[in-house]
């Protein structure tokens, strides 16, 4: 048997090897129980909340494709990581990159704690909690290439990037033993894992993907657009606080943490957008607040609340000058501004925990720069680096293969008709009257 065939099959055969040791399992706490399901909840709400968010902001013509790719996305990864999505994620460890196959199918997983994860939970409580994050990180993704990818397309690139791009990094950031988190890098929920990756695997997308025929359109429903953010700032808190997996301090600075910067981050932004344009507007104020949602989330459990006012008001400020001047500079048709908002938010976020990161608020994190530890904005730096680096050349790859077999856009004259009619032959709005033609 050659090399090539030899290494392969030992990486697989690993994976599928039951773990030797059974980790320990304590006794279950209701309490912390409760909060995880309930926080699981929120996060789950996000998903629709982001497709109205989504929604508000494309073509009238375009709305139902936008909350079809959201409303799939859950159905598709909530099979995908029952099967063998978290299994790959937090079981075992296969060369600090991977998890293996042992709790596919959530096989030898029990309703009892498991000591490496969730000490005082039951370890299906803490499955279907990530299972959530597995679900919205894909979904920011759709903001980036929103209104011209086909949907055949869409659900064979979701799969694929959930597998081979989210698994891989929650294993390297979250998982026992993952190259990441043996490292000392900090993500308390999700900066490196959810934002950077899914605005980075963005910008891939759109750039592979080309521009709209018409890139300058407004979003055409404010109030849906609040009502998403909204939705968002609101599970944002299970997104963060329940990533304390327990009802201690910690959960509530996260809480706390998590309001102050999305709202220091909407004035950050909303001051900056009435400095440059003079006015201030809406649609400002809500990218603000999730500007701030992106930059605290790594954060949360490791700063205080003034450094979350500091942490809010520049995210909303680079994330402004992000999606109003460098998006506009390259050229790049980034269509809801998913890398303008989580990639360059994720990526201030991931840093400024290397900054204000301290013991004094979670003794089993690390103290950053400002308190002390150089060393931690250098650590972090490196897991930025590394997840640019893993999610935009394997969204590449993932891309130029679905190429190889199927169309990725639709055609120019499909994209003029909207991908609502065209797609799924749907109207978000049926007005009830046909356009009056004056030429007759």
């Amino acid at each position: 048997m050659t090399k090539k065939i030899l290494i392969p099959t030992i990486i697989v055969l690993s994976m599928l090897i039951p773990n030797i040791a059974f980790a320990a399992t304590g006794k279950i706490d209701t309490g912390d129980t409760a909060f995880i399901l309930f926080s699981a909840a929120l996060v789950m709400i996000m998903t629709p909340g982001l497709a109205l968010f989504y929604g508000g902001m494309v073509n009238g013509k375009n709305v139902i494709s936008i909350m079809m790719q959201s409303f799939t996305i859950i159905a598709l990864i909530s099979v995908q990581w029952v099967l063998f999505g978290f299994s790959l994620s937090f079981s075992g460890d296969t060369y600090h990159l991977i998890g293996n196959l042992h709790w596919a199918g959530l096989n030898n997983i029990g309703l009892e704690p498991d000591s490496t994860y969730s000490s005082t939970i039951p370890l299906l409580a803490f499955m279907v909690y990530q299972l959530m994050f597995a679900i919205i990180t894909p979904a920011l993704i759709t903001g980036a290439f929103a209104e011209r990818m086909k949907f055949s397309a869409f659900i064979v690139f979701t799969l694929l990037w959930t597998t081979l791009v989210y698994d891989p990094l929650a294993h390297w950031v979250w998982g026992n033993g993952g190259w990441l988190k043996n490292l000392g890098a900090l993500d308390f929920a999700g900066g490196t894992v959810v934002h950077i990756s899914s605005g980075v695997s963005g910008l891939v997308a759109a750039l592979i993907l080309g521009k709209r025929k018409n890139a300058k359109m407004v979003p055409h429903h404010m109030p849906m657009v609040l009502m998403g953010a909204a939705f968002l700032w609101f599970g944002w808190f299970g997104f963060n606080a329940g990533s304390a997996l327990s009802v201690n301090g910690i959960a509530v600075n996260a809480f706390v943490v998590t309001n102050t910067a999305a709202a220091a981050a909407a004035i950050g932004w909303v001051l900056t957008e009435w400095k440059v344009s003079g006015k201030p507007t809406l649609l400002g104020a809500v990218s603000g607040a999730v500007a701030g949602l992106v930059a605290i989330t790594p954060a949360s459990g490791y700063v205080t609340a003034v450094s979350a006012i500091v942490i809010g008001v520049i995210s909303g400020i680079i994330c402004f000058i992000s999606v109003n001047y460098i998006k506009h500079k390259f050229g790049y048709d980034d269509s809801l501004d998913a890398f303008g908002i989580h990639g360059v938010g994720g990526t201030w976020g991931a840093l400024a925990t290397g900054l204000f990161a301290t013991k004094a608020i979670n003794p089993a994190g690390a103290n950053g720069l400002f308190y002390g530890n150089p060393n931690q904005l250098l650590i972090q730096f490196l897991s930025v680096a590394a997840t640019y680096i893993f999610a935009g050349l394997m969204s590449f790859i993932i891309l130029k293969v679905i190429s190889i077999f199927m169309e990725l856009r639709v055609t120019k004259e499909e994209e003029e008709l909207g991908l609502d009619i065209v797609e799924h032959g749907e109207e978000a709005y049926n007005l009830g009257f046909k356009a009056i033609d004056f030429n007759q």
